[in-house]
């Protein structure tokens, strides 16, 4: 993995696991919203978008420097648009990463 990768995928691995608990966070404000009539959790739609615009810059930083192609780039942006799909994205793309030739078990333990 090279230089440029490994902090880059970093920083897509802590994004997918926060969008992906704030769009479970935001699924409950939709229940709590329309099933129940209670606002509790009406400012957190806001911030999801927020972190969810984050997890795209971060994914398109990785993507860019790791040579993806588009429609990959596309398909691990709309993941985190997905209910729990931003974790199985993360693990796909770390597992990615691990597997490649010159990953040692040393970059693994860092990534």
């Amino acid at each position: 993995m090279s230089p440029q990768v490994r902090p880059a995928l970093q920083r897509f691995k802590i994004m997918a696991v926060i969008v992906g608990i704030g769009l479970l966070i935001l699924c409950l404000e939709i229940v709590l919203h329309y099933g129940f009539d209670n606002e509790a959790l009406a400012w957190w739609s806001p911030v999801h978008g927020l972190l969810y615009m984050g997890y795209l810059v971060v994914t398109v930083d990785l993507g860019l420097k790791a040579r993806w192609p588009l429609l990959k780039m596309i398909g691990v942006m709309v993941a985190g648009a997905v209910p729990f799909f931003s974790f199985v994205a993360e693990r796909k793309v770390a597992a990615e990463f691990e597997r490649q030739p010159g990953s040692t078990g040393a970059d693994r333990l860092r990534a």
